[in-house]
């Protein structure tokens, strides 16, 4: 079953049309229920053998961005079956974000902080220094470089996942058949 995105905009069109074939819509309403930030409640419309969900953009706009958790029911008026569940995230509209806006991701914002840390940390040649009995360690070079490597592979895969490219890593190509 193809249909419920992993993610979508708010204050943009969410359609998704659904051919559920044990439960089709001439005989089954369906419900998508999202519970997160804010609880939403979708009721879809037949269109033939189709359920089809619909929310204008007006509508999505009124959505808060985040993480929500979706249960996909079909009820024939008796009946109640859960036909799917699992996450929907809901990114913020950038057409009513503040001018400060910063869309970077957790790891995007984490390996600017480490790089700029390391950058900080060039001209200084002590790893640690005691005031009055107290006592201030910075974090080894070797263990920031270390961090810095694990969240530019992050960034990196979060943005090749963003354009559809390959994220498990370096493509390993074969051939089957019988041999010469």
């Amino acid at each position: 079953m193809a249909g419920i995105p992993e993610r979508m905009t708010a204050g943009t069109t969410l359609a998704i049309s659904l051919a559920l074939t044990a439960y089709p819509a001439t005989e089954w309403s369906a419900t998508l229920i999202l519970r997160g930030v804010q609880s939403i409640d979708l009721t879809s419309e037949p269109d033939g053998r189709l359920h089809a969900f619909q929310a204008d953009a007006d509508t999505t706009s009124e959505w808060k961005a985040g993480d929500y958790w979706y249960s996909l029911r079909v009820t024939d008026g008796t009946e109640v079956h859960e036909v799917d569940t699992g996450t929907l995230k809901v990114l913020p509209d950038l057409a009513t974000a503040d001018a400060d806006f910063d869309g970077r991701t957790h790891a995007e914002k984490t390996l600017e902080a480490i790089e700029a840390v390391i950058e900080g940390r060039a001209s200084k040649d002590q790893d640690s220094y005691r005031i009055n009995n107290r006592e201030l360690r910075r974090t080894p070079i070797s263990q920031l470089l270390k961090l810095r490597d694990v969240y530019r592979n992050e960034v990196r895969r979060i943005r090749a996942a963003r354009k559809g490219r390959n994220t498990l890593g370096r493509p390993v190509l074969a051939r089957f058949g019988h041999g010469a």
